[in-house]
C-alpha cells in the first residue's frame, strides 16, 4: 500500500487488527528486517495491528531530493503516524537508526506511546564517537556453508554476522541484505554522516518515559556497540536492559529464541500496563 503524504508517498504493509505497533527499521535495510524478526511473534498474539513501512530512500519508498537530514526523516515519520493512526495510542518496535527516530517520536508524542522496543539501538550518531568493542569477533563459523557461497556472499557474511550458520545466513540474506542491495545510496549519503544527527538533544526528555521498554544489545556489536545505551537508561524507569552474548548488530536473527522470549515478556508488560489503565 501507499500512504500519500504532503510531499512523499510511503510504502507500507499492515497485518492484523487492534493496538497499532509502529515498526521502524534501520538505516539502509527496509521493512523486511522488522517483519522477519517480530511478525512470527505477533502471529501468536491477538489484537495487534502491525504497521511495517519503508523509510525514505529504502525499500519501495523513494528518497526525495528535498529530504537531506534526520530531522526531516523524523518529520516524515510523524506525518505518516498522523495519517495512518491519527490520534491513536500505539507501540513502537525499532532497530538501530529506527531506534534513534523512535526516541525522536518519544520526545514529540510521548503520551501516545504505550511501550517501546529498542533492538541494537543507535545512540551516538557519529561513528567516531561511539564506545565500541575493539574488534569484530566471529563466535561460530560453518565452513561448509562458507564453501557453498559465492565471493560476494562470503564477504557480506564475514562482515556482518558473528554467528555464521546456514539458518542465520539465510535469514540475513532474505530479511536484511535484500534491503541493503536496493537502498538509494546516493540519497542516503546526503544524510550520512553530515546530517545524520538530530539538530536537537533527543535524549533530554521533559519527563521520564515511564512505560514498558526493552533494550536489546549485542555484546559483539561493533556497529553501534552496547555501552552507550546504558547512558540513557535512566530516561526509562520501566526498562529491561539485556546484553546478549554471541550477538552482533543482527542479534534478532543470531539469538532468535532468546530474542523471542524477551520480546514476548516485554509485550506481556505492555498488555498489563494497558489493562490496568482501561
Amino acid at each position: 500500500m501507499e500512504c500519500v503524504l504532503e510531499n512523499l508517498k510511503i510504502y507500507y504493509e499492515i497485518y492484523g487488527e487492534g493496538k497499532p505497533v509502529l515498526m521502524l527499521h534501520g538505516f539502509m535495510p527496509d521493512h523486511r528486517l522488522m517483519k522477519g524478526c517480530v511478525e512470527p511473534i505477533f502471529e501468536h498474539r491477538d489484537n495487534y495491528k502491525r504497521i511495517y513501512f519503508d523509510l525514505p530512500g529504502m525499500g519501495k519508498t523513494p528518497g526525495p531530493k528535498w529530504l537531506i537530514s534526520t530531522d526531516q526523516m523524523l518529520d516524515v515519520v510523524l506525518e505518516f503516524i498522523d495519517k495512518v493512526i491519527p490520534n491513536e495510542k500505539f507501540i513502537i518496535a525499532s532497530e538501530s537508526y529506527g531506534s534513534y527516530l523512535a526516541r525522536g517520536i518519544i520526545l514529540k508524542k510521548s503520551n501516545f506511546i504505550e511501550g517501546v522496543l529498542f533492538i541494537c539501538p543507535l545512540i551516538i550518531p557519529q561513528p567516531e564517537e561511539r564506545d565500541l568493542p575493539q574488534e569484530f569477533s566471529v563466535i561460530m563459523k560453518d565452513n561448509e556453508l562458507i564453501s557453498s557461497l559465492n565471493p560476494l556472499e562470503v564477504e557480506e557474511l564475514e562482515e556482518s554476522l558473528v554467528i555464521q550458520k546456514r539458518e542465520v545466513w539465510e535469514r540475513y540474506r532474505d530479511e536484511i541484505w535484500s534491503g541493503l542491495k536496493i537502498a538509494d545510496q546516493t540519497f542516503l549519503y546526503r544524510i550520512f554522516p553530515t546530517n545524520y544527527s538530530f539538530s536537537f538533544e533527543v535524549d533530554q526528555l521533559l519527563e521520564l518515559y515511564n512505560k514498558p521498554t526493552l533494550f536489546l544489545l549485542g555484546r559483539q556489536d561493533t556497529t553501534v556497540g552496547y555501552r552507550d545505551a546504558w547512558k540513557i537508561i535512566e530516561n526509562y524507569p520501566r526498562a529491561t536492559f539485556a546484553i546478549l552474548d554471541q550477538a552482533g548488530h543482527n542479534l534478532n536473527i543470531e539469538k532468535e529464541n532468546l530474542f523471542n522470549s524477551l520480546v514476548n515478556e516485554w509485550l506481556d508488560r505492555v498488555e498489563y500496563q494497558i489493562s490496568i489503565k482501561d
